[in-house]
């Protein structure tokens, strides 16, 4: 396949192709519109942007060139776009390489800019190119699409790239392409690997664990739930009585909960939940990433896929809410994803209703099959959140420091294999309804 690419500034290309439909509604245009008419995204938010775009050309083979749009481009040759943004820090990103910056910083050198391929702010695991219809990701695009990237490293002066929470598919393809030598046991890495890895400046992957729960009922002939008390039904008696309690305990207060989708939400009960969600930055004396317009556009562009928990005390006045983002009902793997939270005061037990059993309701209701809640957080375990893997790539444009940091990946990796044993180990399910442990993707 002959291929090249060009880096573009704008998304004029949007237009001029059929692309499939992304995999998360994270990945739509919708979403990256609205990210960017409210400058979420932009140069003043620290997320510049600029995309690889991939296109076919005719004639003989050529080795990825840059074309800067000095010559005529082909767009509606394309056949995949990767973004890439030029960064000077690392917030809302939820992969952390702050050590990798310390350690360049005591060698008097500057980790930034860094180039970040991401959906910003989300911490959701999805596609990170956008494939024109008919097209599928392999290693040509692949390839192109990351000298692309090297390009981009070069004219800024950036030390790195990293792609976050990109796919298995991704992952194993990126490092297939340009392998580490994947040490299994880091502590015996010979001198002729870190010569290797030196030379060839590879992509590392870091692994990592997030919690997701499955509307699959294994002592059901892995049937979906019928409703929350079958799900309840599948948790230890302790378990289970340890939820109700905490269930009762938001009704004792008072509170009861509304579910809206869609069009069913108003602008009041936007506003609101505007109100809310800055409260979860206030208290902790930081601004909101998001302003109220983003979730504004949302609301115009894409309704279809949000869905909005609210909290009301006995006043009739909603005290907090719970904005998720869901796939289509009832197709392949479709998921919920709880994204933004917030309360306008302190309320027993509330966060775990509002976030996570009135999803997990909400979930059986349409016939989605998966829930995430979220990075982080053990306490989504005890609830039946079944813990799994994650993936990140990292290409280190400095040769000296590419040992090192590929070390650091490969423990990492060991350990966080570790610690998604522990974490199954510590699920909630009776004995008839354990999840087999297979830590594979």
């Amino acid at each position: 396949m002959n291929l090249q690419y060009a880096l573009l500034k704008d998304t004029s290309w949007q237009s001029q192709v059929d692309w499939q439909l992304p995999d998360t509604p994270f990945m739509s245009f919708a979403f990256w519109q609205a990210l960017i008419d409210t400058q979420a995204i932009g140069e003043r938010a620290g997320w510049l942007p600029i995309f690889v775009l991939v296109y076919r050309i005719e004639g003989m083979a050529q080795e990825a060139t840059n074309d800067t749009i000095t010559e005529p481009v082909d767009i509606s040759q394309a056949v995949a776009v990767m973004p890439v943004f030029v960064k000077d820090h690392h917030r809302g990103e939820f992969v952390f390489d702050h050590a990798w910056a310390q350690a360049y910083a005591r060698y008097g050198l500057d980790y930034y800019p860094r180039l970040v391929t991401s959906s910003p702010y989300t911490p959701i695991t999805g596609q990170r190119l956008w494939l024109a219809a008919g097209e599928t990701l392999d290693a040509d695009i692949l390839k192109t699409a990351m000298a692309g990237v090297d390009d981009i490293a070069q004219q800024v002066g950036a030390s790195s790239w990293h792609g976050l929470f990109v796919t298995p598919t991704l992952a194993k393809l990126a490092t297939s392409l340009m392998p580490a030598n994947n040490v299994n046991n880091p502590a015996q890495i010979t001198h002729t690997e870190i010569e290797a890895l030196t030379v060839n400046n590879p992509i590392l992957e870091r692994q990592g664990c997030q919690f997701l729960w499955q509307n699959i009922d294994l002592s059901q002939d892995h049937q979906p739930f019928t409703d929350f008390d079958a799900f309840l039904m599948t948790l230890t008696a302790k378990k289970r009585k340890n939820i109700r309690a905490e269930r009762r305990k938001v009704t004792a207060q008072g509170i009861r909960c509304v579910r809206k989708c869609g069009d069913e939400i108003t602008e009041a009960d936007w506003k609101t939940f505007y109100h809310c969600y800055v409260m979860t930055y206030a208290v902790r004396g930081q601004q909101p990433y998001l302003k109220e317009a983003f979730f504004m556009a949302l609301a115009k562009e894409m309704p279809k896929h949000l869905f909005l928990a609210q909290a009301y005390n006995e006043n009739d006045e909603i005290i907090a809410s719970s904005l998720f983002l869901y796939d289509t009902p009832h197709s392949e793997n479709a998921t919920l994803y709880g994204r933004y939270w917030g309360a306008l005061g302190e309320y027993d037990s509330l966060h775990f209703e509002l976030c996570y059993y009135q999803g997990i309701e909400f979930a059986i209701e349409q016939g989605l099959t998966y829930f995430d809640p979220g990075t982080q957080g053990e306490h989504k375990l005890i609830r039946g959140f079944i813990p799994n893997k994650t993936h990140s790539l990292h290409r280190i444009y400095d040769p000296r420091f590419v040992p090192a940091i590929a070390d650091f990946c490969a423990k990492d990796r060991l350990h966080m294999a570790h610690y998604r044993q522990h974490a199954h180990d510590a699920l909630p399910f009776n004995i008839d309804n354990m999840p087999e442990f297979t830590d594979h993707d």
